[in-house]
């Protein structure tokens, strides 16, 4: 296909690489607080985004219209910038037909006023189980897109994304002792397409916990065996290990594994990959915000490093293709390496047998927020619902734990992988960019780590 005129005009003008990004899209938010409805808000967006690659530098301008008189407008804007002469590192592709679109569930929107009756009816639901729950708050988040993207390597994509989410966040307090219970459904379908159950079933899921951690025991300290359960999700991964997996933070050196491809990186038991392609997972798409198709990507197998998370430009650094996971929020930013799917995948391990070899730690059914440093993997997590482990079994709730080490060792000293798999998702932020994501673990154990606590653990 030949190349957009305006885009081919760019490359005349000096630039290396062309790119023009249009978007339409639009988003629902019902937001619940205090028993009140704070917002019911609906709106439609549309725009485009035209980047331009000369010598190491990248020009990026947008405006709210469409079509080719903007876009005309916009490389107006960018080509006296463009210096001639200086030729980046040619940008490789592939030329591949274009994937089908995952399949979704209904596409029917949602209407405002029924989502409102819904959250109200579960808030007063959740508020009549216990005396001793101060706050709820529910959210609803639906975002549809529909993307085209088209370069001046003369290729055309075109993708259509639903992504939508139901958080529940429920406080319990009792005297001076406050615990919070957190729990989201959500994935590539419409709010309305869920069970009608849904929001309800996570908002008492919420509470149970926070009520639960209300009576649990002072956490105990110290170094111990943890066992991180699949319903967990894959924070850990995500955190702490999938940040630094991103080319651009490796390329920079903001990464602990800078300079790793190849190398042994983690326990032969791991095995962790990127997939855009799950179907139903909330960070899918058919191709990725710079046209090029989206692809299952194994990044560490059985412990071995293999590659990162490449968008054009990273993968361009090192002579190599896009592996599709150069993701934006909007038509408004530049694309950067992002995770979308990430997933450490099933062991053969039952995870009631890993549980039993534990005489003593810690087990983790939820995780909560921390701070991860990319440049040495160092990593500090809240646990909302954790249990002590006596016995190889499950002795009592504990509250006011955290997990404290380092990524590389955590994944180094894996040592039992469980044959299961459970989702977390959410919105991933990074250079103030936020896009949808999913991860996932299967039950793990780490034969020690730094649990922080107000207990010994003796």
């Amino acid at each position: 296909m030949a190349a957009d005129p305006t885009l081919t005009r760019l490359v005349r003008r000096g630039a290396d690489f062309a790119e023009l990004y249009e978007e339409r899209s639009s988003a629902l938010l019902v937001h619940l607080e205090d028993g009140r409805v704070e917002k019911v808000l609906q709106g439609d967006e549309a725009g485009q985004g035209l980047r331009v690659l000369a010598g190491e530098q990248t020009y990026y301008t947008y405006s709210q219209r469409l079509g080719p008189a903007a876009a005309r407008a916009l490389a107006d804007e960018l080509a006296p910038v463009l210096a001639a002469g200086s030729r980046a590192r040619k940008l490789r592709h592939r030329r591949a037909g274009m994937p089908p679109p995952p399949p979704r569930r209904s596409a029917l929107a949602p209407v405002p006023a029924e989502i409102a009756g819904l959250v109200r009816r579960v808030d007063r639901l959740v508020r009549t189980i216990d005396p001793r729950i101060r706050q709820v708050v529910l959210v609803g988040r639906e975002r549809r897109q529909q993307v085209r993207i088209a370069n001046s390597l003369g290729e055309e994509a075109r993708d259509r994304r639903l992504a939508s989410i139901w958080m529940a966040q429920v406080v319990a307090a009792d005297g001076s002792t406050i615990q919070t219970g957190y729990e989201t459904e959500g994935g590539a379908a419409a709010l309305g397409a869920f069970p009608p159950d849904t929001l309800e079933r996570i908002a008492l899921a919420a509470a149970r916990r926070a009520l639960q951690m209300l009576a649990a025991r002072p956490a105990p300290g110290g170094r111990m065996p943890v066992v991180l359960a699949a319903e967990a999700g894959g924070t850990m991964i995500h955190e702490a290990v999938g940040h630094g997996l991103e080319a651009d933070l490796a390329q920079e050196g903001f990464s602990v594994y800078t300079g790793r491809l190849g190398k042994r990186i983690a326990s032969p038991l791991v095995s962790v990959v990127d997939d855009p392609t799950h179907c139903a997972a909330r960070g899918s798409y058919a191709v990725d915000d710079e046209g090029v198709p989206a692809e299952r990507t194994l990044l560490v197998e059985r412990g071995v490093l293999r590659t990162y998370l490449y968008d054009r430009l990273s993968a361009a650094k090192e002579g190599r293709a896009s592996n599709g996971h150069g993701r934006r929020q909007s038509y408004r930013q530049r694309p950067i390496p992002r995770m979308s799917n990430t997933m450490i995948l099933p062991g053969r391990d039952d995870p009631a047998r890993i549980l039993a070899e534990v005489t003593g730690g810690l087990l983790v059914k939820k995780m909560g927020g921390g701070q991860v440093n990319t440049v040495n993997g160092e990593f500090v997590f809240e646990v909302t619902e954790g249990y002590r482990i006596e016995g190889g079994e499950i002795a009592y709730p504990v509250r006011g734990a955290t997990l404290i080490g380092s990524g590389p060792e955590v994944l180094r000293t894996i040592d039992r992988v469980g044959n299961d798999l459970g989702f977390a998702l959410g919105t991933c932020g990074k250079d103030g960019q936020g896009v949808p994501v999913s991860d996932a673990q299967p039950t793990l154990r780490i034969p020690e780590l730094t649990v922080g606590g107000t207990e010994s653990a003796g």
